[in-house]
């Protein structure tokens, strides 16, 4: 008998809705590449690395190692829902099916809110980028804004067209940056061999012992944010139960290795001096110059696939939780329609991109209307909307923790495992707390400081609009996760 024959009766689902997405479109190594290229390791490294080593100094290898566990953790809770449950409502359903109608529409607003505000930063460095590339090498001093409307306009084009094309061009130019990183990484370690040691991963080269560990945590946690995109492609999947968890599993292995090498080779193509590192703008592109200059035009190249690959993939997987959650009525009901012939979301990709693009256009109003015009940077609104977005995530990482155990124990007591099901969530949770304690505690430098607050003030606003919508609609805890992706 196979696993979706063993649904228990109470999860049995209504027949199914006109408005599916195009079933068994991807393969495990389409949504595997989608997945990485989500997480984009030369976008996330480029941009990250150097304030890793500020908080964490020439050990910030060792962060990368703490992040990979903690991530591992959460892949745990992502696969036992997807074998048990493969849904495209992803984290919304899943914590939806445990706690009921209120939590699911929360949950998706949570979602919705966070991954906006961190596609925003990416519709911002991917112009950016673009504008910082072409300035260097021939002296074009282009607004970024231009760039970012015209490659998100082509992105856009892309996943309309459909899944299976818009997902492998993602897939083509992760496999580019995958190659520009591992070449330059290895020529680093080659050039700098006499440079060579362990500092890099021994304890005390870490700035502040733990303290500067777990204040670097957050920002190597952030490296990884994308992880969870092969779950929003499971209607979409041929064989989700299985396909999906492999996904979730290979991407985070293969990236974690990924990061390790080409930190290591920063930091010594650096001699292990962090200060020198934390100061240059892109420290990896830094160091491909210090080998040759066509390996640093590579490396730009890398970064501009690797930007332009997150931000068709990210949206891609993350407008569909946002698409489901209209198909079941957790949303007005439009941004849950397709495209009528291509079977693609479009409503939710549109509403995606739009919302973002107002985000960005309050931020550019608000430092106008402050006088700060001189913080219209991309690279400054790439750090400051990745931080807020990051906290309601890491919130939606921690329910999704909390929920497994009591969804097991509910729904499928028999398979119920007292190590995958309850210990590991559990210590997901203490995993996603330090982040969260990191990002939110006092005393940082504005507009950081009030970032906990607007946080509180959306998970407040969504939990009365929730309770409000719950109480008008009383089927709609029926309708969370309805529709199973292999069904």
């Amino acid at each position: 008998m196979s696993e979706a024959a063993q649904v228990p009766f109470s999860e049995t689902k209504a027949p199914e809705a006109p408005d599916r997405l195009h079933r068994g479109a991807l393969g495990l190594i389409d949504i595997s590449a989608s997945t990485m290229a989500n997480i984009g390791p030369a976008y996330s490294f480029y941009f990250a690395f150097g304030l890793i080593v500020t908080t964490a100094g020439i050990a910030a290898p060792l962060t990368i190692i703490a992040a990979i566990v903690a991530i591992a953790l959460l892949a745990n809770t992502l696969s036992q829902f997807s074998r048990a449950h493969p849904s495209t409502g992803g984290f919304i359903t899943f914590v939806g099916k445990t706690f009921g109608g209120t939590s699911a529409v929360t949950t998706a607003l949570l979602c919705g809110a966070g991954y906006i505000i961190a596609i925003s930063s990416v519709l911002v460095i991917s112009g950016g980028f673009l504008s910082m590339m072409l300035q260097y090498y021939v002296n074009w001093n282009v607004p970024w804004i231009v760039f970012s409307v015209l490659l998100t306009a082509g992105a856009v084009m892309m996943m309309v067209r459909g899944v299976a094309v818009s997902t492998r061009l993602a897939g083509f130019f992760f496999g580019f940056e995958m190659l520009v990183l591992v070449v330059v990484s290895i020529a680093a370690l080659v050039k700098n061999g006499g440079h060579l040691s362990g500092a890099p991963f021994e304890p005390k080269h870490i700035n502040n012992g733990f303290s500067g560990l777990a204040a670097g945590f957050p920002l190597a946690v952030y490296l990884f944010i994308g992880w969870e995109n092969s779950a929003a492609l499971a209607e979409e999947t041929g064989n989700p139960r299985r396909n999906v968890p492999r996904a979730v599993f290979m991407s985070v292995a293969l990236m974690g290795i990924t990061y390790l090498l080409v930190a290591y080779s920063t930091v010594s193509g650096f001699h292990d001096n962090g200060p020198a590192l934390a100061a240059a703008p892109i420290p990896f592109i830094s160091v491909a110059h210090g080998i040759v200059g066509w390996l640093a035009f590579l490396a730009y190249l890398a970064g501009m696939t690797s930007t332009v690959g997150v931000l068709i993939a990210a949206v891609n997987s993350q407008c569909r939780l946002v698409f489901n959650a209209g198909r079941e009525g957790l949303l007005p009901r439009w941004i849950g329609r397709v495209h009528p012939v291509r079977r693609t979301p479009v409503n939710a990709i549109f509403a995606f991109i739009a919302i973002a693009g107002i985000i960005v256009l309050g931020w550019a109003i608000g430092h106008w209307a402050g006088g700060s015009t001189g913080a219209l940077s991309a690279l400054n609104y790439f750090d400051e909307s990745g931080t807020m977005g990051t906290i309601l995530i890491l919130v939606v990482y921690f329910l999704a923790n909390l929920a497994l155990p009591f969804y097991y124990r509910k729904y499928r007591p028999a398979e119920f495992s007292p190590v995958k099901h309850l210990v590991l969530p559990v210590l997901g949770m203490f995993a996603i707390g330090v982040p969260v304690y990191y990002l939110c505690k006092p005393g940082q430098a504005s507009p950081y400081d009030w970032f906990p607050y607007a946080a509180l003030v959306i998970v407040a606003v969504s939990v009365v609009y929730a309770t409000l919508l719950t109480r008008r609609d009383a089927g709609l805890g029926e309708r969370v996760g309805s529709i199973v992706a292999d069904e």
